[in-house]
């Protein structure tokens, strides 16, 4: 390990570094510069662990007084490994991950670099929860900044709709705050608009009292019935509760449709026979478990060794021709991507599509085609695969999530927002980042640039 001694005086102050420097070949260079594709193999000049707000206002100007490019990591999920910057200089938040609630005020203190889980365990200790995706060893930082979606967001919001306050860390190095009242322009584009506009040390989320437990539902279908099945899936889905947050994943030769619901299991259960009635099964599977449980039943067991690789759409419906797209598949074809989708709706829609720099607020079902493999002979016939895949859904879609964009570059950052949209984040965009520092994102390009 080495340490800010390294770095020049003029910048780093060992007294005043709370963190650790990591170059090549010090120890923990190569575990802190992994993240979950494993097809990810970058090399920073640095990385600088940050342990407090100093450390990451030291790093941010250190950069660009060396005019090293910045990449910054939290949870390290971003399929294209944007956190990891090849020659440049990596920001580490993980260090700063802690999580505080108060239960009175209904509100989550969470540091830039927490985990999902962590936010999970810190609520559910008082029955509350606020929107967070669906595995655990997310960073919330990236998941809230594209905008969230999680099992609550039918019935409370994304994650961003549910910030109360950002701490920000500017491309100058300053330590600004943003909210509805203070800086609402900043604050408009931190939820939706990526990481373009600053680094965020510190979340306030508003949590909800929706209890500890939870009801998942999944019933099994051979591919040859899928279709009827999934056009029955696809009505209930208009009519579910907001509690439920309706799911469906094809693998191989089956397809499994079902639902999640958060809350009473027995309310939960109440859906049971609507489902049943779109077809005739293979396999039903109907658990109850806690939410902390529901939170984590999603994590990559393989951790950061997987090569992987996924592509995404927005659906502003499930038509008939999109049912026979997602079916239209070779079973035998063991190169073929596991395809998903989830339901939206409910909270998600009621609020204006202007009021935050997140998207595609109609869209009534969120599809992702994603692939893991492990050798590296396989990449080129599993990337052509899932883009193959996405690529029969493309005549149905309107858009798509900003956090499932993989390599798509300035034409996913089209797809992401509307061209009314993209001028009011340039605008955000040119008041804080006018030099483009934050650009290893989905990247929102200033005016000068």
């Amino acid at each position: 390990m080495t340490t800010t001694s390294q770095l020049p005086a003029t910048t780093v102050h060992r007294s005043r570094f709370d963190g650790q420097v990591l170059t090549p070949g010090a120890r923990g260079y190569d575990s802190a510069r992994s993240v979950w594709n494993g097809m990810i193999d970058h090399r920073p000049k640095l990385i600088v662990q940050c342990a407090s707000v100093h450390d990451v206002v030291t790093a941010v100007r250190h950069a660009r007084e060396h005019d090293l490019e910045i990449g910054v990591r939290c949870g390290g999920h971003n399929i294209a490994g944007l956190a990891v910057p090849d020659g440049g200089l990596m920001i580490d938040l993980t260090p700063l991950r802690r999580v505080t609630v108060d239960p009175v005020t209904r509100r989550a203190r969470v540091q830039g670099g927490a985990m999902l889980g962590a936010l999970d365990r810190a609520a559910q200790s008082f029955g509350l929860a606020t929107t967070a995706g669906n595995v655990s060893h997310t960073g919330v930082g990236g998941l809230t900044l594209g905008g969230g979606m999680g099992w609550l967001a039918r019935r409370h919001g994304l994650a961003c709709d549910n910030v109360v306050s950002c701490t920000v860390v500017t491309a100058d190095g300053d330590v600004v705050r943003a909210s509805a009242d203070e800086r609402p322009d900043l604050f408009w584009g931190l939820r939706g608009g990526g990481g373009n506009f600053g680094i965020v040390v510190e979340f306030e989320f508003r949590l909800h009292p929706v209890g500890t437990r939870a009801l998942a539902v999944e019933l099994t279908f051979p591919l040859d019935r899928a279709g009827a099945a999934l056009r029955g899936w696809r009505d209930l889905a208009e009519e579910a509760a907001r509690q439920a947050t309706l799911t469906a994943g094809i693998s191989a030769d089956t397809a499994t449709l079902g639902y999640v619901w958060v809350g009473d299991p027995g309310a939960g259960r109440a859906m049971l026979p609507a489902l049943r009635s779109i077809g005739e099964p293979d396999g039903e599977v109907v658990r109850e478990l806690s939410y902390t449980e529901l939170q984590t039943r999603d994590d990559s067991i393989e951790g950061h060794t997987r090569r992987r690789y996924w592509k995404g759409h927005y659906l502003p419906e499930l038509s008939d021709g999109a049912i026979g797209a997602l079916v239209d598949r070779d079973p035998a074809d063991p190169t073929l991507p596991g395809v998903s989708l989830q339901a939206y709706g409910g909270a998600i829609a009621d609020i204006d599509d202007d009021a935050t720099a997140f998207s595609h607020r109609r869209a009534r079902f969120e599809y992702v085609a994603a692939v893991g493999w492990s050798d590296p002979a396989e990449d080129g016939l599993r990337m052509g695969a899932a883009r193959q895949a996405a690529a029969k859904l493309e005549p149905f879609a309107t858009g798509a999530y900003v956090n499932a964009l993989s390599d798509e570059g300035a034409l996913g950052v089209r797809r992401a927002y509307s061209e009314a949209k993209r001028a009011r984040l340039t605008a955000v965009k040119d008041a804080y980042d006018p030099d483009n520092v934050f650009h290893l994102n989905h990247n929102i390009v200033p005016t000068r640039r």
